[in-house]
């Protein structure tokens, strides 16, 4: 198994397979987000949300539909989800012709299997998390042909991810860390690539859920360590083991990583919202409640964090308001 699934050629080549049809999201930087961040940090924020179904989602997407023959591309491509990587497979699928098949848990969030069913995709509701329905998935890969796009475990999955970072480190070479959350890998391995080869003094720091940190806890005990359950409002982190194109590049790359509770993720995402203005979904928000971990270590430094998606439902922006969470 290679160390580093993806190279800066890839990445390179993803954005030119990409760069018809989306355009690179904004870089920002908010002096009340400074000030509630505190240490002197200068926050720079990627804003994902404003991709095309609100995640950056339809950057990996793309890349792989983009580099699918078209007799794959005919025949149907399939994917698990919670929510974010099904609609950006759906959207992409629509603009290019390919019929998508999406497995997503039951009891899924019922406004992203919405989204779905409403760029075209059919919906297959089994399985108790991500992690079942990646398996239900695999049966019907096997059963009517498809193409399987994993959320994580495919090098253009990853080489799509990776172009946010290129577009941050070409804007703003400036940039000393990143925080970024992680859920399978595929934001954070796609910019440890483009780092090492373009910014290698640049730090990057990993962030999970605590009540979903298998891959938090493998990187700590250096070895895979898979857990029961992944029981959290930030769906976009659920995942409860690591994955094997990914897990190595983190184990090698990252500078640090920490995980943060539901309490801090919705005080984040509250942050966000009254700083910026932008809805970040409890993914979206991880890396500034990372980020205010880390304090200590990064205060002073410009920091970029990555609003990944701003898909939360409106029962659970409810509860974050409230601060019922």
């Amino acid at each position: 198994m290679t160390l580093w699934p993806i190279t800066l050629r890839d990445v390179l080549e993803a954005r030119r397979r990409l760069r018809p049809y989306l355009a690179p999201t904004p870089l920002r930087q908010y002096a009340a987000l400074d000030e509630a961040v505190g240490d002197g940090t200068h926050v720079w924020v990627k804003h994902e949300n404003h991709n095309p179904t609100n995640s950056f989602k339809v950057r990996n997407a793309m890349s792989v539909l983009t580099a699918l023959p078209e007799e794959a591309r005919k025949r149907g491509v399939l994917g698990a989800t919670r929510g974010n990587h099904g609609q950006g497979i759906a959207w992409a699928g629509a603009l290019l012709g390919a019929p998508v098949v999406v497995c997503v848990p039951l009891g899924n969030n019922p406004e992203k299997n919405e989204a779905m069913r409403g760029l075209g995709a059919e919906l297959v509701e089994e399985g108790r998390d991500y992690d079942e329905s990646v398996e239900v998935a695999q049966r019907i890969v096997a059963q009517r042909g498809l193409t399987m796009v994993h959320s994580t475990n495919d090098p253009l999955v990853i080489a799509g991810a990776a172009t946010l970072t290129l577009e941050i480190l070409e804007e703003r070479p400036g940039i000393e860390a990143m925080v970024i959350a992680v859920g399978g890998g595929s934001q954070a391995v796609g910019a440890l690539t483009v780092i090492r080869s373009m910014a290698p003094h640049v730090r990057v720091f990993g962030v999970q859920a605590e009540r979903a940190a298998a891959i938090h806890d493998s990187w700590h005990a250096g070895r895979v360590v898979k857990r029961d359950s992944a029981d959290t409002f930030a769906d976009g982190l659920a995942t409860r083991q690591p994955y094997e194109l990914t897990f190595p590049a983190l184990r090698e790359g990252l500078s640090g990583f920490v995980t943060v509770t539901e309490a801090e993720i919705a005080e984040a995402v509250r942050i966000l919202l009254k700083t910026t203005h932008n809805l970040a979904e409890g993914a979206g928000a991880a890396g500034l409640a990372g980020l205010r971990r880390l304090s200590e270590e990064l205060g002073g430094k410009e920091v970029a964090v990555i609003i990944s998606g701003g898909n939360m439902d409106a029962a659970t922006l409810e509860r974050v308001v409230s601060r019922q969470l």
